[in-house]
């Protein structure tokens, strides 16, 4: 078994040198005439790829180094697919199918909004072992905004680092928080869980969510994306896209000319080119057991790869002039069970023991 282990290992290192983003950085942008691609743009696909073997290595319990890139090994960079990442993984398993609480779209919807207006599973916990059950039905104000003050001026951060959360001022509070809390009543008030249900199309029911305080375009599009892992709104993940401002760093860093194309357009071409980008680099891709990158990973892959670029490709110029990466990596201790909207079909064939990246199917 251990010479087994050791052959594996060995597979898996030159796996890991072929793919490496920063292997080929000097090969010529390929030809994707109109748009003018940089050496970004291979490092695009390489990133990928990779990021999503660390991904398996670490599920399948593998011990470290999961990669030989010293930059991935080095510094946090979220997963090729964004369902995967921890905080995703949490909301999905742990606050949007939990059976022991109700499934109705305004608790649904209620669960979703005030866990992502922290986006911190430390937050989301201390408020349940203080006020019991989180829901919209037995809702308190005042319980739920002296838990949060109290843990503020212990010096908690009840924030996630994640994304940076613009105050709501006009609500009328001294503290974000408290305002953050009265934008979730508002929602609720205004039955928004209701009119985000009965949308039509993704777009419509960000265009609701938009309408609110606070909620620029990048944190709409987010929190529709989350409400659309439950069963209060089933969209297409390709049907609709909105570019964040690091996804508007990695397009540039990837192309010096787009071709009069906008963001979105951008991040529509990527997703439809992958196979055969990957396949042209020589790239294994391992897909999330048969579904291919949808436009919400694509757009978090140019945010991605827009910062590993600082590091491999430090000539290339971005939007910003940020150079260094500043989050380091640290893994955390509980591995995860991973688990994702039943509607999608991947539990089964995770169950089933359906190889990952054997065949891709449709979003659902």
């Amino acid at each position: 078994m251990a010479d087994d282990r050791s052959d594996k290992r060995g597979q898996l290192s030159l796996f890991a040198a072929a793919r490496s983003p920063r292997r080929g950085r000097a090969d010529p942008p390929p030809d994707v005439s109109p748009l003018k691609p940089t050496a970004v743009y291979d490092a695009y696909w390489r990133f990928a790829a990779e990021r999503q073997e660390i991904f398996f290595a670490r599920a399948e319990g593998r011990p470290a180094p999961w990669t030989e890139d010293e930059i991935l090994a080095e510094y946090k960079f979220t997963n090729a697919y964004r369902a995967s990442d921890r905080v995703s993984q949490y909301l999905i398993r742990n606050v949007i199918y939990r059976p022991d609480l109700p499934d109705t779209a305004e608790e649904t919807f209620f669960r979703v909004l005030l866990f992502k207006l922290f986006n911190k599973i430390e937050t989301w916990e201390l408020l349940e072992r203080e006020v019991g059950p989180l829901t919209w039905s037995a809702y308190d104000f005042k319980a739920y905004d002296g838990v949060l003050g109290k843990a503020m001026d212990r010096g908690e951060a009840i924030y996630s680092a994640a994304y940076i959360m613009p105050s709501v001022g006009s609500l009328g509070h001294a503290r974000k928080h408290s305002n953050h809390l009265a934008l979730v009543e508002r929602m609720m008030r205004d039955g928004l869980p209701a009119k985000v249900a009965a949308s039509a199309s993704m777009q419509q029911a960000f265009e609701l969510l938009l309408a609110y305080p606070s909620l620029g375009d990048f944190l709409a599009y987010q929190y529709v994306t989350d409400l659309n892992y439950s069963t209060l709104t089933n969209f297409s993940e390709a049907e609709f896209v909105v570019a964040g401002p690091g996804a508007l760093d990695g397009i540039r860093k990837c192309f010096t000319d787009t071709a009069g194309l906008n963001a979105a357009e951008v991040i529509s071409f990527m997703a439809d080119r992958q196979e055969e980008e990957f396949r042209r680099l020589g790239l294994e891709f391992r897909s999330l057991w048969g579904r291919r990158l949808q436009l919400i990973d694509c757009q978090n892959l140019f945010c991605e790869v827009g910062k590993y670029a600082r590091a491999s490709h430090p000539e290339v110029k971005g939007v910003s002039d940020r150079t260094r990466i500043k989050q380091k990596f640290k893994p955390h201790g509980a591995r995860i069970v991973y688990w994702y909207p039943p509607k999608w079909g991947i539990n089964d064939r995770i169950a089933a023991g359906f190889p990952p990246g054997a065949a891709t199917v449709e979003d659902g």
